[in-house]
């Protein structure tokens, strides 16, 4: 059986190797991603999200209401969770189509 120094020392070994293993593949792939870039002539601005166009349509603006409550005033415009009052509504058993403009 080995002993308890022993072992570290070998555990002290390979902590140091996986180490610089890991720094040198990161050094590799750092290489490769700069000779890519130079290759097709790009700069790290040409990597940010912002730089990216915009999808059609996802400006960001609003959409009319399509449901109302008569009692308060509250609109749906039918897109994402449906809010409390009309769920509220629907399980007391009116139907979507008594809330549409």
């Amino acid at each position: 059986m080995a002993k308890l120094q022993d072992l570290l020392a070998k555990k002290a070994e390979l902590d140091k190797q996986i180490e610089d293993t890991r720094r040198q593949e990161k050094a590799d792939a750092i290489a490769q991603v700069r000779a890519l870039m130079a290759e097709h002539g790009l700069a790290a601005a040409d990597l940010s999200a912002r730089n990216k166009p915009a999808a059609k349509g996802s400006t960001g603006r609003k959409v009319a209401p399509k449901y109302r409550d008569p009692a308060t005033g509250d609109t749906w415009s039918g897109r994402g969770l449906q809010p409390r009052w009309l769920r509220a509504a629907l399980s007391g058993g009116r139907k979507l189509a008594d809330f549409a403009l």
